[in-house]
């Protein structure tokens, strides 16, 4: 019996040789890496603190775009005279100006036979209603459109111009007053119902004029213009700063700060969102007349589109952020993706490199969002997938440093998380497998790509292998 129990006692001498001592060091060296109470709370004030900019930062960008921008207006402009709402509200004002400026009760009279002439009192008030459903049905025209939407243009190349303290259109900075002129379009519209020439002629020259804003309102203004050009570029370098410096002071628990910095982006568009819709709608019902609501709502609609774009953008964002840094992750699915992509990944890099290229320009022209329609957003793009990929790429390595090709297709021979059958072998019970695997497991560890207790079960799995 004793001679029959010697040879486990031996073989479990030799399969199972105590760890070596080298591995030791790298996990001391590993100990730095976990996070203080002081930089834990560093690390989510900054990312606190770069979504509550980033906040402003998406407010001060959209009234750039949408107040200063006038391609964007032009944009808009078209936008609201096709939209029936408005055009309907649109309607009432301009006969409401024809009906106080001309007389149509007596231009009826000055038409009509001797004996119908009293008729002329309440024919007028009825063909009100219908004036109004004719002036609708011209704004639907495109050339009655077309007068509106340069009209539109102009007065607001005039308020831009006037905010930014130039001259342009004929009017001065110090005195101006910025209207937008339809009275064009009141006559044309008048011409169009078939009121005579003379009496539109007559029609006093501020008809149809919509005052946006008096010189009292100037000062005010333009400094709020230049608060608003300066911060809609600068904010967005330091939102960016302040996360990139979150995630760096991160080491050892950069995976979940790049994780944390994506449901950030989410937060932040999600509010964005809400806020334009439940804002827009409280501030609507608050100060404008029921009859008037659905236009207005219609309006607001308008012109916030782009704060509801970038809303949704930053989700996108978020949502990307967080699939990379699942991606670089423990999971299963996660470790199958890099293990299958490590053979290209560390034999091909030229080819990984074109693949990612491809995606990017494919990216870039399908332009989901406003930032990448600007050459600032192509490049920063550009500089934050290489970045991420790179990364990637060399965790891949290091976690797969065998992976080969295996026939014609691709198939990861791997040897470094679970190699049980090397680490057994009788000739390896004075090699250094084991210690290759925990040195590079703090390895992972120190860069971040391993929590600390995903790098502890990783390290008793292996020692116990």
């Amino acid at each position: 019996m004793t001679d029959s129990q010697t040879p486990p006692e031996e073989t479990a001498t030799t399969t199972a040789p105590p760890p070596p001592a080298s591995p030791e060091p790298p996990a001391a060296t590993a100990k730095p890496a976990k996070l203080s109470r002081g930089r834990r709370i560093t690390v989510w004030t900054l990312v606190v603190l770069a979504s509550l900019i980033g906040l402003i930062t998406v407010l001060t960008v959209w009234v750039d775009r949408q107040m200063l921008d006038n391609n964007q207006w032009k944009k808009s402009s078209a936008d609201l005279i096709n939209d029936p709402a408005i055009r309907s509200a649109l309607s009432v004002y301009l006969v409401d100006q024809l009906y106080s400026n001309i007389d149509v009760e007596q231009q009826l009279q000055s038409q009509l036979p001797k004996n119908l002439k009293g008729l002329a009192g309440p024919v007028s008030a009825a063909l009100r209603q219908p004036a109004t459903n004719g002036v609708d049905f011209l704004l639907a025209r495109p050339r009655v459109q077309q007068t509106f939407i340069n009209a539109s243009a102009v007065a607001h190349q005039k308020l831009v111009n006037v905010l930014e303290n130039k001259t342009g259109y004929g009017i001065s900075t110090g005195n101006g007053v910025v209207t937008v002129n339809l009275s064009a379009l009141v006559k044309e519209l008048g011409a169009q119902l078939g009121l005579p020439s003379a009496a539109l002629d007559k029609l006093p020259p501020n008809v149809g004029v919509i005052t946006v804003m008096k010189s009292s309102q100037l000062s005010a203004a333009q400094t709020g213009v230049r608060i608003i050009k300066a911060l809609s570029v600068w904010l967005i370098v330091l939102v960016l700063f302040l996360y990139g410096l979150a995630v760096y002071l991160a080491r050892g628990r950069r995976r979940e700060t790049l994780r944390n910095v994506g449901w950030a982006f989410v937060v932040v568009g999600l509010i964005v969102l809400i806020v334009r819709r439940t804002g827009g709608n409280y501030v609507i019902d608050g100060l404008v007349k029921p009859a008037n609501r659905p236009a207005v709502h219609h309006l607001w609609a308008i012109e916030s589109s782009i704060l509801g774009q970038a809303g949704r953008a930053l989700v996108l964002y978020g949502l990307v952020t967080m699939l990379a840094a699942v991606l670089a992750g423990p999971t299963r699915i996660a470790v199958a993706t890099r293990r299958a992509a490590a053979p290209m990944l560390e034999h091909r890099p030229g080819i990984s490199w074109s693949i990612l290229g491809a995606v990017y320009l494919l990216v870039i022209l399908w332009a989901p969002t406003h930032a990448l329609e600007t050459w600032w957003g192509i490049l920063l793009f550009g500089a934050l997938i290489a970045l991420g990929f790179e990364a990637l790429r060399r965790q891949t390595v290091q976690e797969f440093p065998d992976a080969a090709f295996a026939g014609a297709g691709m198939a990861a021979s791997v040897r470094g998380w679970g190699s049980r059958a090397a680490s057994h072998r009788p000739h390896d019970a004075g090699g250094n497998t084991t210690a290759d695997e925990l040195a590079r497991l703090a390895e992972l560890h120190q860069a971040g790509a391993l929590t600390d207790e995903e790098f502890a079960q990783a390290k008793a799995a292996a020692l116990a292998r």
